[in-house]
């Protein structure tokens, strides 16, 4: 069980509700890292006093620092404070919950000092899966998932003898806001719309990706790094009640799954706490209240992203560092209103085209596939060719 925590990515919704978890439990947080939140992050650092805190760009660390100044805390900046933040000699877990490709290289640094890794970074593993997955296993690290649909796999996996047991990974999807809408009807949706996921309160980026069901791409890429599996033994499953989280389909044909209420605090919470189960602050299942389950198949064709990403997926290398890198730059815009909907597709589609392809066999290969995914991806949305 995890005695001493670093968060990284403590003002996002992942991180808040980790400190809460954290307050029900023997656990001290040693370092808090953020993104620009100063005003999150002062109220954080003076409610769990971390040793150590981290924000990504200079000028809000030294705004931090000032505020700060009456309690002794060091506060740091950028990736090397990241990284400094991952890589301290008394923790014994890292939960990495930033967003995007920033979380690699201080993941890796927690990897290599043989943490536990509480992941809720799936860049982390969609970009890099086979050569983190390596890392982990050279230096004795463990990871364990924080997604939902993740976690509630390895629950159903714990008792399971061998890979070769599992005939299929069953990742539900709650659909997002746009489930049964027809192409038409979402050329025109917005960033608002989109943001309204009907399960789920989450960040922006990981919201949107709901949206398109690229989130659910980037889960199925996951999956098949974090338990070894390749593309056609994991399925997805439109699931709109968020009470089945996963399940397994074993070869004697037994299904096995989880359910819960739609609570990120139970996977959190579980990461953290492995092997033993604590009282949680989550609400509990009631059966008898929560009503019919149902599952569908999810649409491809209305929502391309999750094709581009079962594709990018069966290609594997830096395809998926490629996939992953466009759909973060198209995202962001469509936050800024600067593109449509299913310009995200487009650009991600547009990236796979055009960028070549390789192994991705270190750390250069995946940084050199993502940064130039990224220019590909501003070079289409700069063009008419939409």
């Amino acid at each position: 069980m995890t005695k001493n925590l670093v968060i990284l990515g403590s003002t996002g919704s992942i991180g808040r509700q980790t400190i809460d978890v954290c307050e029900k439990l023997p656990i001290r947080i040693l370092a808090l890292t953020a993104g620009t939140n100063v005003e999150r992050m002062e109220e954080q650092c003076r409610a769990v006093r971390p040793k150590l805190a981290v924000m990504a760009e200079k000028s809000a660390a030294e705004a931090l620092k000032s505020r700060l100044s009456d309690i002794d805390i060091t506060v740091l900046s950028g990736e090397e404070g990241l990284i400094a933040a991952a890589s301290m000699d008394e923790a014994d877990t890292v939960l990495t919950a930033v967003v995007g490709m920033v979380g690699l290289k201080p993941t890796l640094a927690a990897i290599r000092k043989g943490r536990r890794i509480a992941l809720a970074n799936k860049e982390t593993l969609v970009c890099a899966g086979e050569l983190v997955m390596a890392e982990a296993e050279k230096y004795g690290a463990e990871i364990l998932p924080v997604d939902s649909e993740h976690s509630a796999i390895f629950q159903c996996l714990t008792g399971c003898r061998d890979r070769g047991e599992i005939r299929k990974l069953i990742l539900t999807c709650s659909g997002g806001p746009f489930f049964g809408k027809t192409r038409e009807e979402l050329r025109a949706v917005t960033r608002d719309d989109a943001l309204r996921h009907p399960n789920w309160k989450m960040g922006e980026k990981i919201t949107v990706d709901c949206a398109t069901l690229m989130n659910k791409g980037l889960e199925l890429i996951e999956a098949m790094r974090l338990y070894g599996l390749p593309r056609e033994k994991v399925e997805i499953a439109i699931h709109l009640q968020s009470i089945v989280h996963s399940l397994v389909e074993y070869c004697d044909g037994a299904v096995l799954a989880q359910l819960g209420t739609p609570d990120m605090r139970l996977p959190i919470q579980y990461a953290l706490t492995y092997p033993a189960r604590k009282p949680s602050p989550a609400a509990p299942l009631d059966l008898f209240s929560c009503g019919a389950l149902d599952f569908k198949k999810p649409d491809t064709q209305t929502f391309p992203c999750l094709k581009l990403a079962m594709q990018a997926a069966t290609v594997g290398g830096t395809a998926c560092a490629v996939l992953n890198g466009a759909n973060e730059v198209a995202v962001a815009k469509f936050l800024r209103r600067e593109i449509g909907f299913y310009d995200i597709a487009d650009a991600v589609a547009y990236a796979l085209d055009t960028v070549e392809r390789g192994a991705a066999a270190c750390l250069a290969d995946v940084l050199d596939a993502d940064q130039r995914a990224r220019r590909a991806a501003e070079e289409y949305l700069k063009t008419d060719r939409r």
